[in-house]
């Protein structure tokens, strides 16, 4: 078996495992926010997602990176220096605790002002209650990307996929049933972190997988550091991509359209739920390759996964993009059917990032974290610019129009500097067919003009696209090699019986 399909199995068993965790974490999510979006009003539902995305940048800044950095260096050192790795991980560990308690505090102190600058002072207790679970999510978070490092899913599904958002459900619909007041919600959050937090730990103490320290080694963290400050800055700006919007509607108009914004939002933001379960190994994984000096293995497994992510993305954004009102009024209701058309803009520009692979991931395994910096810079400075001139004019709608163009400029950017610093790029031929007939397969059925009054008549429109699809897929011989490797390791690790399947697809390699 060739190094290129060794990966790819590894990282298509992790990615199941990982798809499995975001279906269930994503789940209970939905069910989390529909029950706030209709147990509340639409202020108070704008409130608890505001309230959520200052915390998220707090998040952002006090991990310094390393939620990105750590798989990478993880990865490198266990294949260049494991007598290090036990001083490199507890070094990072104690530069998280000190930076996240300390912006906890402010976070707490200063909740009145950061209420003050969106001209609503009903944020100011949510923060202050949010801001104590702020050291919580961080080594949560940090432990996961440490277990990441090494090619391990079970944290992470266990942990951020299931038992958060469980927990979390468990005490919000407690709370409904009760008929428990706003505040409740975000103390709620509060212990759900908590105890996902010390369940974490305790995994991770008993097992052994992660040994520490009290150490602290200045060289490690002086490196550490360098290296993760570009993807520190890199996830604030992409997290400005990501929430611009959100903070910019609360600033021009109200809390009340914050919330029929985020019925979309959520909505579209699924797209990549495949591309990131993929991601989750992809960096340890490639980063070994990359150590190794195998470049070429490389790009053939970006390639590779890159096809089967969009082939797998491409149904969800098809009833995202050709049926957006029935989407969200299944989800959440008739009130927010406003968010109708963001829907169909945001769901484009998340599906190009989809299309265009881990990118981003990429640059940072072959050394070059500066370049993804330079193009989530170049992407947030035109979302904040574009929110300002077409937030005024065209609500909710101009958000969404700036929130997918950064994202086409960010990644057009990203893969533009990988393929000249690697030679890295998605376009196999095998590739660009599927694209191409999807393309004209859902031009097709948007000019149809079809009007369906529930989800449930999406199901057999669905079923007839993808049908067609499967069937010009085959026709067009746009099956790999790899792809039928895949398989047979699918039917290996499943124990299932494919005859019939691998006798078809072979006739089209």
């Amino acid at each position: 078996m060739s190094e290129v399909n060794r990966a790819l199995q590894r990282i298509a068993r992790g990615a199941g495992i990982i798809f499995t965790g975001i279906i269930i974490s994503t789940f209970f999510g939905f069910l989390n926010k529909a029950i706030i979006a209709r147990y509340f009003s639409r202020g108070e539902y704008g409130v608890f997602n505001m309230a959520l995305t200052v915390l998220s940048i707090s998040l952002v800044i006090g991990t310094l990176g390393f939620g990105n950095s750590l798989p990478r260096q993880v990865a490198i050192y266990r294949e260049r220096k494991p007598s290090q790795l036990k001083d490199l991980i507890s070094t990072a560990l104690f530069i998280a605790i000190l930076t996240n308690v300390s912006l906890a505090v402010l976070l707490v102190i200063g909740a009145d002002k950061v209420a003050l600058l969106f001209h609503d002072e009903r944020l100011d207790y949510p923060l202050r209650i949010l801001g104590i679970s702020l050291p919580f999510s961080a080594l949560t978070y940090l432990l996961v990307a440490i277990s990441r490092g090494f090619g391990r899913v079970r944290e992470k599904v266990y942990f951020q996929n299931v038992t958060y958002p469980t927990v979390f459900f468990i005490l919000i619909l407690t709370g409904a049933l009760l008929k428990m007041g706003f505040s409740y919600i975000f103390f709620a959050y509060v212990v759900a972190q908590g105890i996902t937090l010390f369940l974490l730990l305790f995994d991770v103490t008993r097992i052994g997988l992660i040994k520490v320290s009290p150490s602290f080694i200045p060289s490690l963290g002086k490196e550490l550091i360098f290296f993760s400050l570009p993807l520190m800055l890199t996830g604030i700006l992409a997290f400005v991509m990501n929430w611009t919007d959100t903070l910019m509607l609360g600033y021009y108009l109200s809390l009340e359209v914050v919330g029929v914004y985020n019925a979309a939002a959520p909505l579209a933001r699924m797209l990549p739920m495949f591309l990131n379960s993929a991601g989750f190994l992809y960096t340890p994984i490639a980063s070994q390759l990359y150590a190794q000096g195998r470049i070429e293995e490389m790009g053939r497994v970006y390639q590779i996964l890159t096809k089967w992510v969009f082939l797998l993305t491409l149904p969800i954004f098809a009833v995202m993009f050709l049926f957006p009102e029935v989407t969200i009024n299944f989800i959440f209701g008739k009130e927010y059917l406003g968010a109708t058309t963001a829907l169909q803009i945001l769901a484009l520009g998340f599906m190009f990032h989809t299309f265009l692979g881990l990118n981003g991931l990429s640059l940072t395994v072959i050394g070059k974290p500066k370049l993804n910096l330079l193009g989530n810079l170049i992407a947030a400075s035109l979302n904040v610019i574009l929110n300002m001139l077409l937030i005024p004019k065209y609500g909710l709608n101009g958000a969404a129009i700036a929130t997918a163009v950064s994202y086409f400029a960010a990644n057009a950017s990203r893969s533009f500097w990988l393929y000249v610093k690697s030679g890295i790029h998605p376009f196999g031929r095998n590739y660009v067919k599927p694209l191409v007939i999807s393309f004209v397969l859902l031009g097709i059925i948007k000019s149809l003009h079809l009007r369906v009054p529930t989800i449930w008549y999406v199901i057999p429109v669905l079923m007839v696209f993808l049908m067609a699809y499967v069937f010009l897929i085959l026709l067009s011989k746009s099956i790999d090699k790899e792809d039928i490797e895949m398989i047979l390791a699918i039917e290996k690790r499943l124990g299932l019986d494919l005859r019939v399947v691998k006798k078809i697809l072979k006739r089209f390699v």
